[in-house]
Formats: structure tokens, C-alpha cells, sequence
């Protein structure tokens, strides 16, 4: 599985932002698709929360697309 880093300036990042930074989501509906659908794991966990807020060390994984997204600090 391929991991992805998405470095953040803020403290935190929402989980429909992360996925449209990190091109996965073309725009904020397909993000909240994306989520209400259950293919986002945070932290190893489904998330359905799509302002669901991601800090540095988080991860969100989409299975399906074989990826890992890696929040870290610039």
C-alpha cells in the first residue's frame, strides 16, 4: 500500500480538505461521498464524519485506492 505525506501549516486539517489536498477528492461532494460510503478508515478506523479533524501523526486510509494519507507538520 502506498503512503502519501500531506504536510499542513494549520493544527488540524478536516478529513474532506485532506482528501481534496491530496487529489484524492475532486471536489467537496465527492469527499462526502467518499465518507458517507465508509471507504475512509482514520487511525485504522471507519470515519463517517467528514469534518472529522486530522492533527500531525494522523492517517487516513482508502483501501479501495490502496493508499495511506500521513499528516504531518511543515
Amino acid at each position: 500500500m502506498k503512503t502519501e505525506t500531506i504536510q499542513i501549516t494549520t493544527p488540524f486539517i478536516k478529513l474532506d480538505s485532506l482528501l481534496k489536498l491530496a487529489g484524492i477528492a475532486e471536489t467537496g461532494g465527492h469527499a462526502k461521498e467518499l465518507v458517507a460510503a465508509g471507504e475512509v478508515l482514520v487511525n485504522g478506523e471507519p470515519c463517517l464524519q467528514r469534518g472529522k479533524k486530522l492533527y500531525p501523526g494522523d492517517r487516513a486510509t482508502l483501501p479501495q485506492a490502496q493508499l495511506v494519507l500521513e499528516v504531518s507538520a511543515s
